[in-house]
């Protein structure tokens, strides 16, 4: 079996929900990053074999196959087909193992891989039209009730319900959301993300590109104080979560080029990353979010790993409880989890945050001159990815 490598992986700043990025179609938004991926890396885009596509949102602008929508926006050639998934929260991080699936298999030698989220123009939970719904966006079929009865499948309680689990006290999820601000404004005033970010030019209402451009996550608060934070109200009553220790609503778009042998000899470039492992677990629906921790236990067993042996993490900060517990359970070390903050600073654009995440490592990895990562996240339904990075450059 071949290997899969990583030659590029790039993102946008995260925009605000109604800010920065609103007024970018979601699928000229996507564009806007492979053909930055296709001019940096100065590759033929005809040697793309397919392009993979996250987003959770499959509806109005991200509907009709948003990937295949989102070449044709592209510089790339038509002939360049394009494919769709949602698997939640994780859309694009499984776009990323099915592409590295495909150049392994041989079956194919360059893949796109990303994902792009327009939480303004369509907003969550909008896929679901029909009268019985809950925040999970789930219909409650027969079947699934009789299973499940009396069950409501939520995120929000599910978060709440890993803060109770894990014995996380409200002011242990407070300082963690100021931490997330804390080093992503660090990381922002470092230039940490400069070379993966893609400078993007806002549009205007009538869609007309205009000479600002867009490079800073809009949703850092970068004079975030714990008393602020610890101020906001419970998102439930007598609840532990808040807005402030929630990921952020945001509009982005993320990709990366995974490539094997064959790709890296076409493409004439090095590596900057080999996937060491990968793997998706499915978990309690109900605590829903507590999936990341037996998903890095299994990766970390299947990839003959421990814990120690990783130098970076990234673990999606759906909320404060999911990084906070999976910190508990896995003794992991603190200062090597989100080094550059996380969702709840940086934004969780759903279907693209999978390549986000993946991107923002892979970069860490490389200015650290760091050899493995791991990444992992929490999705609906209750279920997990995991990745293992290797730095080719150390």
């Amino acid at each position: 079996m071949a290997n899969a490598y990583i030659v590029a992986a790039l993102r946008t700043a995260g925009g605000r929900r109604g800010g920065r990025l609103s007024n970018w179609h979601p699928v000229d938004l996507g564009a806007q990053v492979i053909n930055a991926l296709i001019e940096t890396t100065g590759t033929d885009g005809s040697v793309i074999d397919d392009v993979i596509f996250g987003s959770v949102s499959q509806i109005g602008e991200q509907a009709m196959n948003v990937a295949r929508n989102v070449v044709l926006s592209s510089k790339l050639p038509q002939s360049v087909p394009g494919t769709s998934i949602d698997r939640q929260c994780g859309s694009s991080q499984q776009a990323l193992h099915f592409a590295a699936q495909a150049v392994m298999s041989g079956t194919m030698d360059a893949v796109i891989a990303g994902g792009v989220e327009s939480m303004t123009r369509v907003p969550m939970f909008s896929t679901v039209a029909l009268p019985r719904k809950n925040d999970m966006g789930f219909y409650m079929s027969p079947g699934i009730r009789q299973k499940y009865p009396d069950i409501e499948f939520s995120q929000f309680m599910g978060a709440e319900m890993m803060a109770d689990k894990y014995q996380l006290t409200k002011d242990e999820l407070d300082e963690y959301a100021l931490l997330s601000h804390q080093r992503a404004s660090a990381a922002t005033h470092d230039k940490a993300f400069e070379r993966e970010i893609v400078s993007i030019h806002l549009r205007d209402a009538e869609g007309n590109e205009t000479s600002d451009t867009h490079e800073i996550d809009e949703g850092i608060r970068f004079d975030a104080t714990l008393e602020g934070i610890a101020g906001v109200n419970p998102i439930s009553d007598g609840g532990k979560l808040t807005a402030a220790s929630a990921s952020q609503i945001c509009d982005g778009a993320s990709a990366v080029l995974v490539v094997n042998d064959n790709g890296l000899k076409k493409l004439k470039m090095d590596p900057m990353v080999s996937i060491r492992h990968m793997s998706v677990i499915g978990h309690d629906p109900v605590i829903m979010l507590e999936a990341p921790i037996p998903a890095t236990e299994n990766a970390l067993k299947r990839a003959g790993l421990s814990i120690g042996n990783i130098d970076l993490f990234e673990v999606n900060e759906a909320f404060a409880s999911v990084p906070l517990a999976w910190l508990k359970a896995t003794g992991a070390d603190i200062n090597k989890l989100n080094v550059n903050g996380g969702a709840i600073a940086l934004g969780h654009p759903l279907g693209s945050s999978g390549s986000k995440l993946a991107t923002t490592l892979i970069h860490a990895m490389v200015n650290q001159n760091q050899r493995l990562g791991l990444q992992t996240m929490c999705e609906g339904g209750g279920m997990a990815n995991v990745t293992i990075f290797e730095n080719c450059m150390v």
